[in-house]
């Protein structure tokens, strides 16, 4: 449904109409200032993608082929992975989904109802896109990590970045508004957020679908880019001005009592995530900046997001520790010095180890990173442990028990806590496979050796799989540790035909098409050991077209001796195809027979894992924190069933 221009449009109103009607369902007897102004935002939102469908020549998702082709062309060999199944409805469904709480934000302007109601209606939205957007670019680091061969899985690719920047202040709104429900403050910030949040979800789709950056996730040029940035400019400016001119309603009368509180923590937190959102959003664009200044179009690669965004991410590791410890308004130096005190002792062992056991000392970064992670893990951890141990004490409970029963009382809480660990696992995960990765291109024949990092690795054999539309070549990889077995490694190398296979070339044409690597990867907690192959293919190549000329000379003769008859014809195609499969299964032979050297790229990956462990308990977490508590159940039929009685009783006096 999504594939293409077309199919991605019609995914993003699909996707829109079931938000729409899941947020409309739900305020039905609710809100009745605020619905209609955000059903009439999410109508015209609708109404654009559906306008595009209708209209753009190349957003037509139902036009018909002519001729009707016998079969598809068939799934791009990239996107043959089991992830990339789930990996663009997750991300479509993200930025969609952020299309709720814009709408209610508008409305909420408006009506100038600016109070908490609108962040009360369309919270458990925005953390649905969070989570969608978030599980979507896991999926997609995962997909770069097995498939691209190039052993990395994030590359600051513009349309990854795009799709970075709208989860990173969608985690700012999403803390920002707990600061408004519980003390009124910063209402301007929070619809600010919202707005720029929704904005930067059209320009990820933006940049996908206008081919104005070079990117491997990009479509060509088309005439759907200048639509869209249309309505990224009416949402900007639209909005700006609606906020301006509410900017006496959106005022707070209350003021942070104290910086060490964790609504300041929680300010210092959203300044954070906007600085790191602006380093990327300027580090994304620069090509079209420094086009417009010097009319060169030059980029910046990734040590240059590398060395920007670190800081920075280290920074927010050490608030996402200290901000759930501190309370609300004013903590007092007798009551900081006792929680800090685990975390503290954590921080300051980790550090120890780090410098005696380890070589982390020569990375400052990640030390940095391993410490201040240490300190925010105990952190919550100590958080989860009060909770469980106060009611244990009130109700006699095991332990276990009593930890799944305070978090089940109180899920956004401890489900935000729970996203907090993810995301720390998640950064050391990075910090770790990024600066004590070893990597090694190597060129072995079969039966040779060679030492990568702690690991002998050993060419055995070649192996070799012919498809009618692909040849893969692969390798049997023996790999020892310390002198014992310790796996069997089988990278393999795909390159596919085209979609159209030159009648001039009809053989060799196999090597012009695209290629794919499957790496072969043993994977452990304590890190990976990933290699990928590269197989010479010229002498290949070389034979495959001399076969080229002996196939079209054998094709002129059958075809001329098949004359105009049908079915000598169709006999004639059956065979020339067969042949052509058996002279590539002759070439392939050869090369099994006389294997030519490869090269190898072998990674030495430490704690990689960790990085998709942590995202899954961020996601985890994001889903205890949305679902709604049997408490919130009980008082909302309590609720109803109280407005039910005063309404009878109202009848009943009249």
């Amino acid at each position: 449904m999504w594939s293409s221009q077309s199919g991605s449009m019609l995914l993003w109103a699909f996707v829109l109409s079931i938000a729409s009607a899941a947020v409309l369902f739900l305020t039905r007897n609710r809100h009745r200032e605020i619905v209609p102004w955000a059903t009439a935002v999410l109508m015209g939102i609708g109404a654009f993608f559906v306008g595009l469908m209708l209209f753009a020549p190349d957003a037509r998702p139902f036009v018909q082929l002519s001729p009707v082709p016998a079969e598809g062309a068939g799934l791009n060999p990239l996107l043959r992975h089991w992830a990339m199944m789930i990996h663009p409805p997750m991300l479509y469904s993200g930025y969609v989904f952020f299309s709720v709480p814009f709408a209610f934000a508008i409305g909420g302007l408006i009506t100038r109802r600016l109070d908490a109601s609108w962040i009360r209606i369309t919270r458990r939205f925005a953390l649905i896109a969070w989570t969608f957007l978030g599980l979507g670019l896991l999926l997609g680091s995962y997909w770069s990590y097995e498939e691209l061969g190039w052993g990395g899985y994030w590359a600051w690719d513009p349309v990854e970045n795009a799709a970075l920047m709208p989860f990173l202040i969608g985690t700012a709104f999403l803390h920002s508004v707990m600061v408004q429900e519980k003390r009124g403050m910063l209402r301007t910030w929070n619809v600010s957020l919202i707005i720029a949040t929704f904005a930067l979800s059209l320009l990820g789709t933006f940049l996908v679908r206008s081919g104005i950056l070079q990117s491997i996730h990009a479509f060509g040029d088309s005439t759907v880019g200048g639509p869209i940035l249309v309505l990224i400019a009416t949402v900007i400016i639209g909005s700006a001005a609606l906020v301006i001119s509410r900017l006496s309603d959106l005022r707070s009368e209350k003021r942070i009592d104290s910086l060490v509180s964790r609504e300041s923590v929680f300010l210092v937190n959203n300044l954070l995530l906007v600085a790191l959102t602006a380093v990327i959003f300027w580090g994304t664009f620069f090509p079209l900046v420094s086009e417009l200044f010097t009319g060169d179009r030059a980029s910046l690669a990734a040590p240059w997001f590398d060395r920007y965004t670190t800081p920075l991410a280290i920074a927010l590791v050490l608030f996402t520790g200290v901000g759930p410890l501190l309370a609300w308004r004013r903590v007092t130096w007798e009551s900081a010095r006792r929680i800090f005190l685990w975390p503290g002792a954590a921080a300051l062992t980790t550090l120890t180890f780090c410098l005696t056991a380890t070589d982390a000392g020569s990375e400052p970064w990640a030390l940095a990173l391993f410490v201040l992670a240490a300190f925010a893990i105990v952190a919550l951890a100590q958080e989860f442990w009060r909770g469980a141990a106060a009611r244990r004490s009130l109700t006699g409970e095991s332990f276990p028990a009593a930890m799944i029963a305070v978090t089940s009382r109180n899920r956004r809480r401890y489900g935000g806590y729970t996203v907090h660990v993810g995301i720390v696992v998640l950064l050391v995960g990075i910090a770790a496979s990024s600066s004590f990765q070893t990597s090694r291109d190597i060129s072995l024949r079969p039966g040779e050796s060679a030492t990568v990092g702690d690991y002998e690795i050993t060419y055995t054999e070649p192996t070799i799989d012919v498809q009618p539309d692909h040849i893969a070549f692969g390798a049997i990889l023996d790999v020892q540790r310390g002198g014992e077995q310790f796996a069997r490694l089988a990278p393999v190398r795909r390159f596919y035909r085209p979609a159209r296979t030159p009648i001039e070339r009809p053989i060799s044409s196999v090597f012009e098409g695209e290629t794919t690597s499957e790496v072969g990867k043993e994977s452990s907690l304590g890190g990976d050991l990933w290699t990928a192959m590269s197989p010479q293919v010229s002498s290949l190549i070389d034979n495959a077209r001399s076969a080229d000329q002996k196939f079209r000379a054998e094709a002129r003769r059958r075809m001329s001796f098949a004359g105009g008859d049908p079915e000598r014809l169709t006999q004639a195609a059956a065979f020339l195809q067969s042949a052509q499969v058996g002279a590539i299964r002759l070439i392939a032979q050869n090369y099994t027979d006389s294997a030519p050297a490869a090269t190898f790229r072998v990674n030495v990956n430490p704690m990689v894992s960790w990085l998709f462990i942590g995202g899954l308990i961020a996601v985890a977490g994001a889903m205890i924190a949305g679902w709604p508590s049997p408490g919130a159940r009980r008082r909302r039929v309590s609720g109803a069933y109280a407005a039910r009685l005063g309404r009878d009783l109202g009848r009943v006096r009249a």
